[in-house]
């Protein structure tokens, strides 16, 4: 295992493999059928060529084994578990994230005798500084929003499909009186028959210029425009540009790395990015990529807003993985502002504040989007919007939800509908 003068000459991609063997041939092989080695011996296979191009093994730590194997097979257990860091020269892939994703993650899933494989991290060198980066990330955000300090406090339209044009406006009139920073469009609503993005746009910027003439305050409204057409999507975000919004929805996986590339050299809109699909990476924990992994790609490519669950999300990931994914987007890859806004989703509705609060590090910069939890509350989205910031309130002040309820009657009546 190979010692390297230069964290500049090289991107190292730590995997956490499982097989019946050993884990050190395993790393090899990985690494040699990643980068210039195939299945026998080659004449042309110089010291010189593998100078170049040939990745190599770097570090290996032994893990428990496992008694199950991650991947179907015949073999029996135990299989043994190691992460491993390879090193592959940069010169051989460049700055260019297809090289990457095609030389480093396509290839290792297909490879003979494992029986699990999970991405965890990818250490790049400062020559990947060269892509874009959020073109507003967390400060923009703020700015955009006139929020100077504390939590954004955010909602979704709800029902997330259905609504009419008019219909999504009063529901987004409904919002901005009860005092919200930022709406979105649900993932799902891109340019439906019955709700097509221009419509919507014309539908629901007069209620954001009303509202911001009226109070003076600029709530930003993130449209839905992802399309696999990138002529399309432009042609969404040119609308949304010309009729004074400032943010769109992204589903990243969905419009790819080359949609997003596209989409940020001519973008003019914050951009909000819901990570939908992601999950099909993850959910198997011997298999996948970790999300530590994954955002660093998406930031690159210039995301502002990540979505990222929440303490107590309504869908399966473990609140330990949602504290290490903000985490991960909290940790400059170059520079602070490479960092984009952390957005704190799914099922929350400010029973979850103290807790995010603490173990996010005490933090507020961070979105906080309420759904069900806005809309659903007892007494009307106003008074889901009051219960979530009196939340944080208690949050920021040390003060149990329980304690703070007793002079706050939207809290109580939060609390008492969905526990806490």
């Amino acid at each position: 295992m190979g010692q390297f003068d230069s964290r500049d000459d090289f991107i190292r991609v730590t995997y956490r493999i499982e097989c019946s063997g050993d884990p050190a041939a395993m790393a090899a092989k990985i690494a040699a059928d990643q980068s210039t080695g195939t299945f026998t011996e080659l004449p042309g296979e110089t010291a010189a060529v593998r100078a170049r191009g040939a990745a190599r093994v770097q570090a290996l730590t032994p893990l428990p084994d496992a008694q199950s194997a991650g991947f179907p097979s015949t073999e029996q257990g135990p299989f043994r578990r190691a992460d491993v860091v390879i090193a592959y020269p940069l010169d051989a892939i460049g700055t260019d994230i297809a090289a990457l994703m095609t030389v480093t993650v396509g290839g290792v899933f297909a490879v003979r005798g494992i029986t699990g494989i999970r991405v965890m991290d990818i250490d790049l060198p400062s020559a990947w500084a060269c892509h874009p980066g959020p073109q507003f990330g967390v400060a923009g955000s703020r700015r955009l929003m006139g929020v100077a300090q504390g939590p954004m406090i955010a909602s979704i339209i709800k029902p997330s499909l259905g609504l009419l044009p008019q219909e999504t406006a009063q529901v987004v009139a409904d919002l901005c009186a009860a005092g919200v920073d930022f709406i979105k469009d649900d993932e799902k609503l891109m340019s439906p028959a019955y709700a097509p993005l221009e419509a919507r746009v014309d539908a629901i910027m007069p209620v954001i210029r009303d509202h911001a003439q009226k109070t003076g305050k600029q709530v930003m409204y993130a449209f839905g425009i992802s399309s696999a057409d990138p002529d399309t999507m432009m042609r969404h975000h040119d609308y949304v540009v010309k009729q004074g919004g400032v943010a769109a929805v992204i589903n990243i996986n969905s419009i790819g790395y080359g949609g997003m590339s596209f989409l940020r050299k001519r973008s003019a809109l914050c951009l909000h990015a819901h990570r939908n699909g992601w999950d099909i990476l993850t959910r198997h924990p011997a298999l996948g990529m970790e999300f530590r992994a994954y955002q660093k790609i998406w930031r690159l490519l210039g995301v502002d807003q990540f979505q990222i669950n929440g303490i107590g999300a309504k869908y399966w990931e473990p609140d330990e993985s949602f504290v290490k994914s903000f985490h991960d987007i909290r940790t400059p890859m170059f520079t602070p502002e490479d960092c984009p806004l952390p957005v704190v989703c799914s099922g929350q509705w400010g029973g979850q504040a103290v807790e995010t609060y603490e173990r996010t590090g005490r933090t507020l910069d961070l979105m906080y989007l309420g759904g069900g939890g806005i809309h659903g509350h007892p007494m009307g989205a106003c008074a889901g919007v009051r219960a979530i910031r009196q939340a944080w309130e208690a949050a920021e002040q040390g003060v149990s939800l329980a304690d703070y309820a007793r002079a706050h009657p939207e809290l109580a009546a939060s609390l008492a509908k969905w526990g806490g």
